[in-house]
């Protein structure tokens, strides 16, 4: 049986010295309320949103199921005027629409050039970026990108972990988050920085049985809430209502850590990349051996993994 969902506190009117202070060394999931996040919270209505930023066309994710799958791709992209989509966003059955009538939209703002420019509110929402006040809780160089975000409501993302720190603003609307700590990572099936398991609230207990031992951090973001989800925390995330997000990623480590080519925020620190490889090529080199010395120096492996790299003060 799973475990019972544990609640992720909530601080309300946290200083920036009290996060730096008593928060971030902690490296747990927070909920900070009562921060000031500008005139957004109450500014933008569906009518604001769809006027202050035009028919600029936007790249979106469309999906004929609630839960959004990346690992099987169940969506498609679509390009609509940014207008057109805020509205269409909103609706619950559509007039128009490419896949089905209840299909459900999702707006990852992203850079001009996908590949190399990161995304940054101020530079593809000049307008909303007026709006808000990202609470500044570290330095200017460490800022990596803001996400601009719209969901419909019922829509699920995938649960996949992040390898910078960042802070989820609620703007409007209501979320649910779902988060497992890095520790946990043996039992969510990982593919790469994503799971196997969607529907975390009714797994499929037969295809991923040891995903009960994972243990479930959960809370509900209403407008106006800020969730700080440390890097490598994996997160699950379905939008209760149609609502706007804005997410605020920062380097945690050294910028020199991160991949060049990172626009996302997800490619593993270059150390870690480089370690995987090194494993890769020790795993081909046992596939020399006889299958029972294989398996006995494969586990000798894994010993010494634990001992020289694992923490043992986790709470």
């Amino acid at each position: 049986r799973e475990r019972p969902a544990v609640a992720v506190e909530r601080l309300d009117g946290v200083t920036r010295e009290r996060f730096l202070r008593d928060i971030y060394p902690r490296r747990k999931p927070v909920v900070l309320t009562g921060l000031e996040l500008g005139t957004c919270t109450t500014k933008w209505t569906i009518d604001y949103l769809s006027q202050a930023e035009g028919s600029k066309e936007v790249k979106i994710h469309v999906s004929a199921v609630p839960q959004m799958d990346f690992l099987s791709k169940n969506f498609v992209y679509r390009t609509l005027p940014f207008d057109v989509f805020v509205r269409r966003a909103a609706e619950v059955k559509h007039k128009e629409y490419f896949l089905t009538e209840d299909e459900k939209y999702y707006l990852r703002s992203v850079g001009k050039d996908v590949r190399k420019d990161i995304a940054d509110i101020r530079k593809q929402f000049p307008t909303l970026a007026e709006d808000v006040h990202i609470p500044e809780y570290f330095e200017k160089e460490q800022f990596f990108s803001s996400v601009f975000r719209i969901s419909s409501a019922g829509l699920q993302l995938w649960t996949h972990y992040d390898v910078m720190d960042n802070f989820l603003i609620q703007v409007t609307g209501k979320k649910r988050v779902v988060l497992y700590s890095p520790r946990d990572a043996p039992y969510l099936y990982l593919s790469g920085t994503k799971s196997e398991v969607l529907d975390v609230d009714n797994p499929d207990l037969e295809k991923y049985p040891l995903f009960v031992k994972a243990k479930r951090y959960q809370c509900v973001l209403e407008a106006g809430d800020v969730l700080f989800i440390p890097a490598l925390w994996f997160h699950n995330v379905i939008s209760e209502e149609f609502g706007v997000a804005l997410n605020v990623f920062w380097k945690h480590l050294p910028a020199e850590s991160y991949d060049k080519t990172d626009t996302y925020g997800n490619k593993d620190p270059m150390a870690a990349s480089r370690a995987i490889q090194i494993l890769d090529r020790a795993l081909k080199t046992l596939e020399e051996l006889p299958e029972e010395y294989r398996d006995f120096y494969a586990r000798r492996m894994v010993l010494r993994i634990q001992e020289k790299a694992y923490r043992n003060d986790y709470g």
